[in-house]
């Protein structure tokens, strides 16, 4: 991956930028908008949101606004766990796209694994893919044993597992299961929200390349293949993030950056939800 505009194929030949904005905990209103035409000046044309995320709304204004052509962009939204079900998920995205006010989603999410109802939710991404409502469709916060459970009872398979994936929960048991089975990875809390951005490791690798400790991290997901959507509403920071194609790290800093892993969430456990 040479530049930000730079794409990875998905199983079912869609195409999806290499790297995002997350939008968790972005206010809806004008930071919405003005943090989204601030990344998309940057070259940022990946958006992740979600309806629990309650910017929808705000999305779908700034992909307006920004002048950019609508087949440029690629935008991910989520289906809420109160949402899941067959008739209620397919309520749920038509709200979801209403609010969006697009004709068409890149890339449709079950948020989260609610146990006796993903199944019925993803017959409903099954549908809404079969009819070219959406152009890919996969889950977020899957484990091994729920992709086994869902791959035996589902027509389509997802084309990405969007997880919590950090240094601190490298996640390698999983992603070796995803990659296997041709699932694109993508991380959420790819900085772990920042909170070990002094990590002496990181930062003696970060000088070694005159970048930043954040840069560094996001660079070790880039070379591992997975999508990451770093969130941030600050201008130098959403351009700091971005800056992470003109330099590699070596295999010995690869192996460093992966020794990091504590099998540390910050995030809900998928096996234990009760939201």
């Amino acid at each position: 991956m040479a530049t930000i505009f730079d794409k990875v194929v998905l199983h079912n030949g869609v195409e999806i930028p290499a790297f995002g904005l997350g939008v968790y905990k972005v206010e809806e209103g004008s930071q919405i908008e003005e943090t989204i035409q601030k990344a998309l000046d940057l070259g940022y044309r990946l958006i992740d949101t979600a309806s629990f995320y309650m910017n929808e709304e705000g999305v779908g204004r700034a992909i307006r606004n920004s002048g950019i052509p609508r087949e440029e962009l690629f935008i991910t939204t989520k289906v809420w766990n109160s949402d899941q079900g067959y008739d209620s998920t397919l309520k749920a995205f038509e709200t979801s796209m209403e609010k969006l006010g697009l004709d068409y989603l890149d890339l449709y999410l079950v948020h989260w694994p609610v146990k006796g109802q993903y199944i019925e939710t993803w017959r409903a991404l099954e549908k809404l893919y079969r009819e070219g409502r959406v152009k890919a469709i996969g889950v977020s916060n899957f484990k091994i044993h729920h992709l086994e459970d869902l791959l035996m009872h589902s027509e389509e398979k997802p084309v990405v597992n969007q997880i919590e994936l950090h240094p601190l929960l490298s996640q390698e048991e999983l992603r070796e299961y995803c990659q296997r089975h041709n699932i694109q990875v993508e991380a959420w809390s790819p900085l772990a929200r920042g909170r070990f951005l002094d990590e002496p490791v990181l930062k003696k690798i970060a000088d070694s390349h005159n970048k930043s400790s954040a840069q560094v991290i996001l660079r070790w997901h880039l070379q591992n293949q997975i999508i990451a959507i770093p969130k941030s509403v600050t201008p130098s920071r959403l351009k700091e993030n971005a800056k992470i194609f003109d330099f590699e790290l070596t295999q010995a800093e690869m192996e460093m950056i992966d020794a990091l892993n504590q099998n540390q969430r910050f995030g809900a456990d998928p096996d234990n939800i009760d939201f």
